[in-house]
């Protein structure tokens, strides 16, 4: 089995998430399993450091990256080069320098950046695809999408504007990765090429483990913020005519709200943000997941936990956990938004155990079948192989 040389790319937030998780995940696996694997990580710490318009200008091209990056691939023999993550400091100019030096790039798209400012496509509480297939994607500025910045945002569509113009997406990318086929078929409409982009989802690089003990508690773990259906949440269990209890990990822009609703609901519990083990820990023991999303998400990896502790999930019928959910079987959907309906889902979940034990059941069989590192490895390597092959034929 060949060796495979990658150095893999990744611009950190400076709020540790999804995207960090997994590119973390995929550096083990792939150095696991023999390849070797460099890395080139920019920071958003250096952002106040560098200034606005420092800032802005490295958003739209990095030089300081086209040459790092250039120096680094002559250095030294790579076969392929994998950006998870390039905004805004590593920025578009990764891709040219990739190319001037004649190595394939494989880009894994997190989330809807390159269709979306905000990258969400979500704005003022609900799904927004205003700028979806747009050359210049105006509108972005004009709600200000980005982090509520006019100026932000103007530099955000700026640079997505610029290279459409210049087919950056189309010209100097080998390979997309989309984590779902939903996300493939959206990418798709906002303009990206289709034969370019393959489907593979995300996995988690620790089994928590199968428990059928379980507490008659739900549990919610994420970001507290608008997209993510806080608010519907606590409405449903202010809602809640049944004294069942709700317990919340995460932080976030709406963690105050959460503690201070969650102080004047006695079924609420609201437990901050808490280490994975600890996560983990409790989805062995809680009921039920919510998953109560506003926004089409991408691919969380909150329910790829879930399913391994064969936890069943209440989610949103909304883009990716709506395909990820399937009703009756993992869990149950409801209606984006609809505190009462989510209510009624929680309640019938709780009164019938012996549906709920099969579900987890389930949950279970679709980690082991689709979501562990050694499938999502030989799904990795192949995509690598194809990339590499297409480019030595200069398809």
């Amino acid at each position: 089995m060949k060796t495979i040389k990658i150095l893999f790319a990744h611009n950190r937030y400076l709020m540790v998430g999804g995207e960090r998780q997994v590119f973390q995940a995929e550096l083990s696996l792939l150095r696991d399993n023999g390849h070797e694997v460099e890395v080139y990580i920019d920071d958003n710490k250096r952002v106040a450091q560098l200034g606005g318009v420092r800032t802005a200008v490295k958003t739209l091209w990095s030089a300081e990256t086209y040459q790092r990056i250039r120096r680094t691939l002559r250095e030294s023999q790579f076969d392929i080069v994998h950006v998870h993550n390039f905004f805004p400091l590593i920025s578009p100019s990764i891709y040219y320098a990739a190319h001037a030096e004649r190595v394939p790039i494989v880009q894994t798209l997190h989330n809807f950046r390159l269709l979306c400012a905000n990258a969400n496509l979500f704005r003022d509480g609900k799904v927004c695809e205003d700028c979806l297939g747009r050359p210049v994607p105006w509108p972005g500025i004009r709600h200000a999408c980005y982090r509520d910045s006019l100026g932000g945002s103007a530099v955000v569509v700026g640079m997505l504007s610029l290279h459409r113009a210049i087919k950056t997406w189309k010209k100097k990318i080998n390979t997309y990765i989309a984590l779902s086929e939903f996300s493939r078929q959206k990418l798709i409409e906002g303009g990206l090429p289709g034969e370019k982009i393959v489907v593979k989802p995300n996995f988690i690089s620790r089994d928590p483990g199968f428990s059928s003990v379980r507490r008659p508690f739900a549990l919610y773990v994420g970001r507290l913020s608008p997209e993510k259906g806080i608010t519907t949440m606590l409405d449903a269990w202010q809602l809640m005519d049944e004294e069942i209890p709700l317990k919340i990990v995460g932080d976030g822009p709406l963690s105050e709200q959460v503690s201070s609703r969650g102080a004047s609901l006695p079924t609420v519990e609201y437990l901050g943000r808490l280490d994975n083990d600890q996560v983990l820990e409790m989805m062995r023991k809680a009921a039920v997941l919510v998953f109560p999303t506003l926004c089409y998400e991408n691919f969380p990896i909150t329910i790829i936990e879930a399913y391994a502790a064969g936890l069943p999930v209440i989610a949103s019928q909304m883009g990716n956990a709506a395909n990820l959910i399937h009703s009756q079987q993992t869990g149950l959907h409801f209606i984006p938004g609809d505190a009462q309906d989510l209510a009624t889902k929680v309640k019938w979940i709780m009164k019938h155990p012996e549906q709920r034990k099969n579900m987890g059941l389930t949950a279970r069989t679709t980690y082991e079948q689709q979501f562990t590192p050694a499938q999502n490895y030989l799904q990795l390597r192949s995509i690598y192989e194809n990339t590499i092959t297409s480019a030595q034929n200069g398809r």
